[in-house]
């Protein structure tokens, strides 16, 4: 049911496949300053879980020089990606191909 305040954790398996996708050439300034931009574009995309969860991430460990390559249904496992140093340094929530 919506708005439900019933919940609890569940440890996924961090597997799961890539259910849609959208390839960023122009995106927001935290992702520039990481270096992308539109010579070196990023994917972002919806990963069904193993489990049967969608979950929204970043997509990495894919060839952007072959764009058309890119495929749903492609298999993911979780990848942390790091970005800054020291306090400022911040890990954020991934998936491999």
């Amino acid at each position: 049911k919506c708005h439900g305040e019933e919940m609890e954790w569940v440890e996924a398996s961090g597997k799961g496949t890539l259910a849609g996708f959208t390839i960023i050439y122009s995106g927001p300034t935290f992702m520039v300053e990481q270096g992308f931009d539109k010579k070196n574009p990023y994917v972002s995309g919806i990963v069904e879980l193993e489990e049967g969860t969608f979950i929204s991430a970043r997509i990495t460990g894919l060839d952007m020089s072959k764009p058309a390559e890119i495929k749903v249904g492609t298999p993911l496992k979780v990848d942390f990606v790091e970005f800054g140093e020291g306090d400022a340094k911040k890990t954020y929530l991934a998936f491999k191909a």
